[in-house]
């Protein structure tokens, strides 16, 4: 629920803050409640490992918190929520073409099935025509494909750390980054708004559940049952951003629902693990 309530969380917060302050600060306050624990861990970090460690904290927190918002300024809740199914699929691409991983045919058919629904809705309904492409679907789409690259550092290059090793760490190195995004960015306006405290707390929450707590969680369920297992968790993402959207008086369409349809039934194929695949 966690991550299905991130959509509206973001939407909230930029009510006074802007798209690129929304994800800067999301990703500085996570650095920041993680910071003792960062301190805590500083142990853990070896000439090895520092380089995945910061590849995360990019590919998995920085850049897809600044285009989900970036996307926000124009999509929906409830269809940020939908796009942000496809996050299993790019695990098992990514985990085939970089990290060996070896599909099983219903694997291969479920990709083509995600995409099939994903493509439909970056071009609106005209599947035909390229040209329809919904440059805002598209940075979720992208964000999508760096979570899947995350989760596979986690897996494949980071399996000798727990979640909040790899969590505190990662943001260790990204969040004075996006402290200094942040810096160079207007504050006055939000904080001239009537609902920079409403906007502030949403943003807080933000960063607490969808991205700290939800972090602990993901990483170390990628340990324990593998990444394909793992990303399919955002099964249950698009329905709470599905009704988060309703109660918030989003429009649903018909075309929506079609194609999250077809994107979960490509999630569950591509989930159907080979014996012994992770």
């Amino acid at each position: 629920m966690a991550w299905g309530s991130s959509f509206i969380l973001m939407k909230k917060g930029m009510i006074a803050f802007d798209y690129v302050q929304v994800g800067a600060l999301r990703v500085f306050l996570s650095f920041l409640i993680l910071l003792p624990f960062a301190i805590k861990n500083l142990k853990f970090l070896s000439k090895k490992n520092i380089g995945y460690i910061i590849a995360t904290g990019v590919f998995g927190n920085l850049i897809p918190s600044i285009l989900f918002t970036f996307a926000k300024t124009e999509v929906t809740s409830s269809l940020a929520g939908i796009l942000n199914s496809l996050a299993p699929f790019f695990v098992l691409v990514i985990g085939v073409a970089f990290f060996g991983n070896r599909p099983s045919v219903s694997q291969y058919i479920g990709i083509f099935i995600g995409f099939l629904g994903a493509f439909w809705l970056m071009t609106n309904g005209n599947i035909t025509s390229i040209g329809n492409i919904n440059i805002y679907v598209l940075m979720i789409v992208l964000a999508t494909v760096m979570y899947g690259v995350n989760s596979n550092l986690v897996m494949y290059r980071l399996q000798n750390l727990t979640g909040v090793q790899i969590a505190s760490l990662s943001f260790l190195f990204t969040g004075p980054f996006a402290g200094i995004i942040l810096g160079f960015t207007d504050l006055k306006a939000p904080m001239l708004s009537p609902n920079f405290w409403p906007s502030l707390m949403a943003i807080l929450v933000l960063a607490t559940f969808g991205s700290v707590l939800s972090l602990f969680v993901y990483y170390n369920l990628i340990h324990r049952a593998g990444t394909v297992f793992a990303s399919s968790a955002t099964y249950v993402v698009p329905f709470f951003a599905l009704i988060w959207g309703v109660l918030d008086g989003e429009m649903i369409y018909s075309l929506h629902i079609y194609c999250l349809l077809i994107i979960l039934v490509g999630v569950y194929l591509s989930s159907l693990r080979r014996k012994g695949q992770k």
